[in-house]
């Protein structure tokens, strides 16, 4: 568990970094598979492909939900089979489906790659199993779906079934679908997994027979604002086991996805910085701190979205959830308090993380940590922007020992 003790042992080496906690990682793993009973796993590389994180998701038996080539490619020197790397994005070009199409599970993000698809595996000599994402004609909370640049509309793979089965080198045998991340309200999941299920039994019986796999896509979200209330995982659990059992009925030999989304990594990982100088000006007080724009960026992003918004703004994942995404805590015993903004050492003036926060009184060297920073952090974060020194990712084992 990571404490403040540790922290601070690493404040003395570092001005800046992320440490993710490997106890709490696996923690969640076995809260979802234990509660998911007949749900297979997949973890999104995308939102932290920090090596010790990949390494610990995939030795307790998370897929890879891979989003590039090289995160196919990292996921098989991790260890994981073909069967559980599945590789979905839009746009992938000839070079990653003939390098990935031995070793992962291709879901085709439109009608032209499984042209392309099937051209590769006739050159090939070989049939291939693939997948095909979906873009359905429902939402999330259930009214008419609208255009996406994501998967084949509904009913346009449907009209497509009859020539798309004439082909030789490929043979549909899974879909996917996804249509929103970080939901709290266990129903509207509920009531998704229900539609998604009917869409499965559509596509098979248009299809004419069972599927191997269907991909439920994410959706489970975390807390990111003190408001926010948690899913009731266990909850969620029972009525979408419930449903699987129902769906099994007729189709027992179907594998049923979720991908994790952040919930495994988001708010197993902190991010730490240190206060590098203090200045007033004109009645304000200034605490710059080492890395913020240029080391996490998103709570810079949340500053520059509220600046301009004219309005409550919607969520825009992975890069703006809400304004108060990201809480801000000093590791200092002073009692006194004022009022600050947290500013970095960029020469930017955008470079801001909180205004008019009331905190501690911080002096130089004072630590400051900020929360939610496990997933969709380091990987969105411009980290080559004034040649600053990047900030390392450390990991903190099951023996409590600090890697980096």
């Amino acid at each position: 568990m990571i404490t403040n003790d540790i922290i601070i042992e690493q404040s003395k080496k570092y001005d800046s970094f992320y440490l993710y906690d490997e106890e709490a990682i696996i923690n969640n793993i076995n809260r979802l598979k234990n509660n998911f009973v007949g749900v297979d796993f997949l973890y999104s590389v995308k939102c932290n492909p920090h090596t010790l994180v990949l390494d610990t998701i995939f030795k307790n038996k998370i897929g890879s939900d891979a989003a590039s080539l090289n995160e196919v490619l990292i996921s098989k020197e991790k260890g994981v089979s073909k069967e559980n790397i599945y590789y979905s994005a839009p746009g992938k070009n000839r070079k990653s489906i003939e390098q990935s199409i031995d070793i992962a599970v291709i879901i085709a993000d439109s009608l032209s790659e499984i042209e392309l698809i099937d051209e590769i595996a006739r050159n090939k000599g070989i049939v291939v199993n693939i997948g095909v994402r979906i873009n359905p004609d429902f939402s999330f909370t259930g009214d008419l779906g609208g255009s996406s640049k994501f998967g084949i509309d509904e009913e346009q793979f449907i009209e497509k079934v009859p020539s798309l089965k004439e082909k030789k080198n490929i043979k549909i045998t899974g879909i996917h679908a996804h249509v929103k991340s970080q939901e709290l309200e266990k129903n509207n999941l509920v009531n998704y997994y229900k539609r998604m299920f009917k869409l499965s039994e559509k596509i098979q019986n248009v299809l004419g027979y069972e599927l191997d796999f269907i991909n439920l896509g994410s959706g489970i979200g975390i807390t990111y604002s003190p408001d926010d209330v948690e899913i009731d995982i266990e909850s969620l659990a029972k009525e979408t086991v419930g449903i699987i059992k129902s769906y099994k009925e007729k189709f027992k030999n179907t594998r049923i996805f979720i991908e994790t989304g952040r919930y495994l990594v988001g708010k197993n990982g902190i991010y730490v910085t240190k206060v590098l100088d203090k200045k007033f000006s004109r009645k304000k007080t200034y605490v710059i701190l080492s890395n913020t724009l240029n080391g996490f960026v998103r709570p810079s992003m949340s500053k520059t979205v509220m600046k301009y918004a004219s309005s409550s703004p919607m969520p825009y994942e992975p890069f703006f959830t809400c304004e108060d995404a990201f809480q801000f805590k000093a590791l200092t015993d002073r009692s006194d308090r004022e009022t600050v903004n947290l500013v970095g050492n960029l020469c930017t003036a955008i470079d801001v993380i909180a205004e008019d926060i009331s905190l501690p009184v911080l002096e130089k060297d004072d630590v400051i940590v900020i929360t939610n920073a496990g997933a969709y952090a380091s990987v969105l974060t411009p980290m080559q922007f004034s040649s600053q020194e990047k900030p390392p990712e450390l990991f903190l084992n099951t023996k409590n020992e600090v890697i980096e």
